[in-house]
């Protein structure tokens, strides 16, 4: 135990806050308010995040699959670039989306209808992205190809159509679509992103059942140009039907969220 000396002088008091003067403005004051205005702004960025992904899906194509052909091999890159940097967007954003959760429910009570919110736009983000599995009204297209006449345009084209009759989430036999999903190969000899896949192929979408299937039967559509090539199509509607089949998660190698 140490002792203090009888004569020693009492210890200077550290100085406190100072006051701020006139025209100054006074510390920052931390309270229910501050954090609600935080949790606000949190939901508000994450609905710019989704708006994001929503201007994206309204991509309207104006060629047909047999089109897709004459493409020239420079442009397909750079659509496929495109492709590609939108997905690691996509990744960046479901990130910041997982933090901002994170985040969160460290605020308490106050913020809880924020952290709900939240929740709801990362599932949202999950489904369109293919993370997370869909439940919901659509169709099931089924093509049987038996003499190997089909290209792997004329698949990709469906997926055009169904996505632009507002279709969210989508299947080839065991493979879930995403933004960078690749139709590669021949008739007959058809794989996506790598995955080789057979006739019948199976096409699974989520959304309104008769405007999808009105997408694939215009004139001059999906259905036509399958039956051109001697194959046949069927389109089944369902008020209910599961798209269990995920795509990996990629987290990006050199990218982070900025700020």
């Amino acid at each position: 135990m140490t002792h203090r000396p009888a004569h020693a002088s009492p210890e200077p008091a550290e100085p406190g806050p100072a006051e701020p003067g006139p025209g100054e403005p006074g510390p920052p004051v931390h309270g229910p308010g501050s954090r609600t205005g935080t949790a606000t702004k949190v939901v508000v960025a994450v609905l710019c995040a989704l708006l994001g992904f929503g201007v994206a899906l309204q991509f309207r194509r104006t060629a047909s699959g047999d089109a897709l052909a004459s493409v020239r091999p420079d442009d397909l890159v750079q659509i496929l670039d495109g492709l590609q940097r939108r997905e690691d967007e996509l990744t960046e954003e479901i990130g910041a989306l997982t933090d901002t959760l994170n985040r969160l429910r460290t605020a308490g009570d106050s913020s809880a209808e924020a952290l709900a919110e939240a929740q709801r736009r990362a599932e949202a983000l999950g489904i369109l992205t293919g993370t997370l599995a869909a439940s919901g009204p659509g169709v099931r297209i089924t093509v049987t190809d038996p003499q190997g006449t089909v290209p792997p345009e004329v698949l990709l084209d469906a997926i055009a159509e169904l996505r632009n009759a507002g279709a969210e989430a989508y299947a080839v036999d065991n493979v879930r679509i995403g933004m960078q999903s690749a139709f590669t190969g021949a008739a007959g000899a058809i794989s996506i992103d790598g995955t080789p896949i057979v006739s019948p192929y199976v096409i699974t979408a989520i959304g309104d059942g008769p405007t999808l299937s009105a997408a694939l039967s215009i004139p001059g559509g999906v259905v036509d140009t399958v039956r051109r090539a001697g194959a046949t199509i069927e389109i089944e509607q369902f008020d209910d039907i599961d798209i269990d089949v995920l795509r990996p998660s990629h987290a990006p190698s050199y990218a982070r969220p900025a700020g």
